[in-house]
């Protein structure tokens, strides 16, 4: 609210103040008819100054939050806090105290993530660059044995390698002999 509309609404609500002073019983039907203009003026003014929706509940923290009918404020989340407070009293469960706990991490704590896994990645040379070929194996031996096998193949690559992969890769062992390629035919001339 700007303070023009304060200033407009505050005169308004005075005015309607004076005009419940003088009532009486025998006032007359022109005078009601104008309050109630007046009444129309202020309900008029009250409306345009009001910029958020009407609070659904009567809860100060949650105004405009979820409704309970059967809460004493109408506030759901409330409601919900109480009732769960109520059942560890049933249940003869003490209230948890709440301690100076750290607040828990996004990434979680060490114990928390898993261990590293062990892999084996068969990997090609392309004639650029080393590529994976096939999936990571969990057996060192089937991995070896993949790449024999891809050495006999009638297309095969000219040089494979096997990496180690724990927390680190390493490369364990190479066959062929990785001689970079250039992609351009006659040497890009």
């Amino acid at each position: 609210m700007n303070h023009a509309q304060l200033t407009a609404l505050g005169r308004a609500l005075r005015l309607l103040g004076e005009h419940g002073e003088a009532l009486t019983g025998d006032t007359p039907d022109a005078k009601l008819h104008e309050v109630r203009a007046d009444v129309k003026r202020a309900l008029d003014l009250l409306e345009e100054s009001v910029e958020s929706a009407a609070p659904s509940t009567r809860c100060p923290e949650h105004p405009n939050g979820p409704v309970d009918k059967a809460a004493p404020d109408l506030c759901l989340l409330c409601e919900t806090r109480r009732r769960t407070a109520r059942r560890a009293e049933y249940n003869g469960e003490p209230l948890p105290a709440r301690t100076a706990e750290p607040v828990q991490s996004r990434y979680g704590v060490r114990g928390d993530r898993p261990q590293p896994q062990q892999r084996w990645l068969p990997e090609l040379w392309n004639g650029q660059t080393w590529q994976l070929c096939g999936t990571p194996r969990r057996d060192r031996r089937e991995a070896e044995l993949y790449i024999a096998a891809q050495l006999r193949a009638p297309r095969a690559a000219m040089a494979y390698r096997l990496v180690h992969e724990f927390t680190d890769y390493e490369v364990l062992r190479v066959w062929g002999t990785p001689v970079r390629v250039d992609i351009e035919p006659m040497g890009g001339l």
